[in-house]
């Protein structure tokens, strides 16, 4: 019985642990930051369709492609997350939205396979692109955003991304755990 219940317990945590795992790798970013021609400051950018994709800008998994020859005009792009109440900036790449490419500068204070390396650009991004960076361009800058609080709306969608998926996993660890323990060895 001690041994059933040792095996639930680990299997248990193994579950909780490789949930939680899936579930913060695929977060989503808070804002990114895009920095461009004619552009005096950089603007902050909330839109989902740009913040929620890993992939938003290229298909990396596609693999790279051959660095152009004159890619032609690039927007800066920094994306963050909120880490508590700080922003951390993720990562940086470069957009070429007139030749449909992308440069992927890296994880910024770490490594991926992905770093130094030219994709081309998603399709359809272009003017999703476009219709975020109008918007933003009409708000203020990020200098003047950052000196702003909205911390309030920030941190209760921080709070509702990271509070869901471990309420779910541990209700799954619980029910996990319970159906082992309570289940009775068949008679022989």
């Amino acid at each position: 019985m001690l041994n059933r219940i040792r095996i639930s317990i680990t299997l248990a945590l193994l579950l909780t642990l490789l949930t939680f795992i899936a579930a913060y790798a695929k977060g989503n970013f808070s804002f990114i930051t895009i920095q461009g021609p004619d552009m005096k400051e950089a603007v902050r950018v909330t839109d989902p369709a740009l913040t929620t994709d890993w992939f938003a800008f290229a298909d990396f998994p596609r693999g790279a492609v051959d660095a152009p020859a004159n890619p032609g005009a690039a927007y800066e792009i920094t994306r963050y997350y909120i880490d508590g109440s700080r922003e951390q900036a993720f990562d940086h790449l470069h957009y070429y939205p007139d030749s449909g490419f992308v440069y992927y500068d890296g994880i910024l204070g770490g490594r991926s396979e992905y770093d130094g390396k030219w994709y081309s650009a998603k399709p359809g991004i272009e003017v999703t692109f476009r219709n975020a960076l109008a918007k933003a361009t009409q708000d203020e800058p990020v200098a003047a955003v950052a000196n702003q609080s909205d911390d309030s709306a920030q941190t209760k969608t921080n709070t509702t991304q990271s509070v869901a998926p471990l309420a779910i996993t541990a209700g799954l660890a619980v029910i996990f755990v319970l159906a082992f323990w309570l289940r009775k060895p068949s008679a022989h």
